[in-house]
């Protein structure tokens, strides 16, 4: 009986205006050479009528003190960010990049077309049915189902008669799996006016923070007259901002199993 109310709440709510939050469990692995080495977070997709965002647990918490003037520690870099928009009624799905101070708008101009299966099954309390894609170089298996009449889902996904509950990629680099579903009032939209890119501009500035991925602390060290680290203890440390520009390049080059595959940069080729 609670699962049966708890169902008609929802489904009473989404008939009276859809203002809902969706959190996902998502594991992915970035480097293909550890398989069993997966990274976990919690996603979060924001729905209020037609317009969602979805974006990690830690990027909706600094969007929204940044909507109450506080200043929240952004992301950065370009690689492995999950944060995308979806405007459903006009169809324009977009990621947002950020970097630093800078937000970068990345049209996705790439159709989903969807084959629909008649296998179903059933996932917790939700009666789901099998889908699949290709996305990103990759094909990828969902299950959506009819019980919640939202077409969206994690990441780009969207367009399916009903909300998509899990969808793992082929490789299962990538698995996202809905866990909860809140109540929720506002998209936290703070991330405006960013720069719009497309895929090329994307791996020139990829490829330039490569090159130098601490640009900003080199250029505040040759303005301050004296730099002086210092570890939890307050012990000073040596600074080697040569050696930490390795690191992050090494780093980067090891880590790089991106969701959209068709635009992985070959670093070893910079």
């Amino acid at each position: 009986m609670r699962k049966l109310a708890l169902a008609f709440i929802l489904l009473y709510s989404f008939c009276f205006g859809q203002k809902m939050s969706f959190f996902y469990d998502v594991k992915y692995r970035l480097n293909k050479e550890i398989p069993d080495q997966f990274i976990s977070n919690i996603m979060i997709l924001d729905l209020v009528d037609k317009n969602s965002i979805f974006r990690e647990r830690i990027d909706r918490n600094a969007d929204s003190l940044k909507m109450n003037n506080s200043f929240p520690m952004l992301s950065s870099g370009f690689e492995n960010q999950f944060y995308v928009k979806k405007d459903l009624s006009n169809s324009k799905i977009s990621k947002i990049i950020t970097n630093g101070q800078f937000n970068y708008l990345l049209p996705i101009h790439e159709n989903l077309k969807w084959n629909i299966y008649s296998e179903k099954k059933k996932i917790g309390i939700y009666n789901c049915q099998k889908a699949k894609t290709a996305y990103g170089d990759r094909e990828w298996t969902a299950w959506f189902t009819n019980d919640i009449p939202v077409n969206d889902g994690p990441y780009i996904f969207h367009d399916l008669p009903g909300l998509i509950i899990t969808i793992t990629d082929n490789d299962e680099d990538y698995n996202f799996n809905l866990i909860q579903i809140k109540k929720s009032a506002n998209l936290f939209d703070a991330r405006v006016k960013p720069i719009i890119i497309d895929w090329n501009k994307y791996k020139e500035l990829a490829s330039s923070y490569y090159q130098n991925p601490n640009e900003e602390m080199e250029q505040k060290i040759r303005n301050a007259k004296k730099v002086i680290m210092q570890d939890a203890n307050g012990n000073v440390i040596d600074f080697d901002i040569r050696k930490m520009n390795r690191d992050q390049q090494e780093d980067i080059r090891r880590n790089n199993n991106p969701i959209e595959l068709n635009h992985k940069i070959d670093y070893d080729k910079l």
